[in-house]
């Protein structure tokens, strides 16, 4: 529960929470984050369980939780990190399946497909390098699909089915959306409901994935902001509410 004075969290700042936990333990790396909601996770895990974590501007800057340049990383540099599995990413999905396979390159067939995205990018690289983790701000059967229309990143049955070269440095610790938190703890690594946020129920869930989703006996909430944390996100790290304007209300 909330701490008894403070202003109700709302389900953007429990998403923000769900975000930052991703990269709990993950020691000095580079935290890569796309999209409002696990930007201001990433500043407020730095900020407090996480210090170790190196933040950049996107370009060429490594920056402190306020915007202020540290240092510098050339893009060699991070290359360096990309590949030696220094760097914990937290991308996108315009379709995710159950075994974490992610698509941002089109939706149809490939010959002719009914939507171009952005291109398959550095997904391949990222998740066959470094951790990746997913946020996705609307959750839908149109984007937890059975099948993805294309594979940018690599899920478990993929990289599986590669060999050891591929499943080496290959880790998807958490998907994270506007209902609730999935890993992919089970015996075939495919995706399991691990904690609903507060508001959401089972039911909810299961209607909105397009496949059948690992539901655990007892499925614990998303853990409450504290009011420390309530007051980085409003005060310091988000006072103009970003995260509200990704996650509907």
């Amino acid at each position: 529960m909330n701490t008894p004075g403070t202003v109700a969290a709302t389900r953007a700042e429990y998403c923000v929470i769900a975000c930052a936990e991703a990269w709990r333990g993950d020691g000095e790396v580079l935290a890569s984050p796309m999209g409002a909601v696990p930007s201001v996770g990433a500043r407020l895990a730095r900020l407090t369980f996480a210090p170790e974590l190196l933040l950049t501007d996107g370009e060429a800057t490594i920056v402190g939780p306020g915007g202020e340049a540290e240092g510098w990383l050339p893009y060699r540099k991070h290359l360096t990190l990309v590949t030696g599995g220094r760097r914990h990413v937290m991308m996108g999905a315009s379709q995710i399946d159950r075994f974490g396979n992610q698509n941002i390159s089109c939706i149809g067939d490939w010959e002719q497909p009914a939507r171009q995205l952005l291109g398959v990018r550095g997904a391949p690289v990222n998740t066959l390098n470094n951790p990746v983790s997913y946020w996705i701000p609307r959750h839908s059967p149109r984007v937890f699909v059975e099948r993805v229309d294309m594979v940018c990143g690599v899920g478990h049955d993929r990289a599986e089915a590669a060999g050891p070269s591929a499943t080496r440095f290959h880790r998807i610790p958490r998907v994270v959306s506007d209902l609730g938190v999935f890993d992919f703890a089970t015996p075939d690594r495919s995706m399991r409901l691990a904690s609903l946020h507060p508001g959401v129920t089972v039911e909810m869930v299961r209607e909105a994935t397009g496949f059948p989703l690992a539901v655990p006996a007892d499925v614990p909430y998303t853990r409450d902001p504290t009011a420390a944390e309530l007051a980085l996100i409003r005060e310091v790290i988000d006072p103009s509410g970003t995260r509200n304007r990704e996650v509907r209300a």
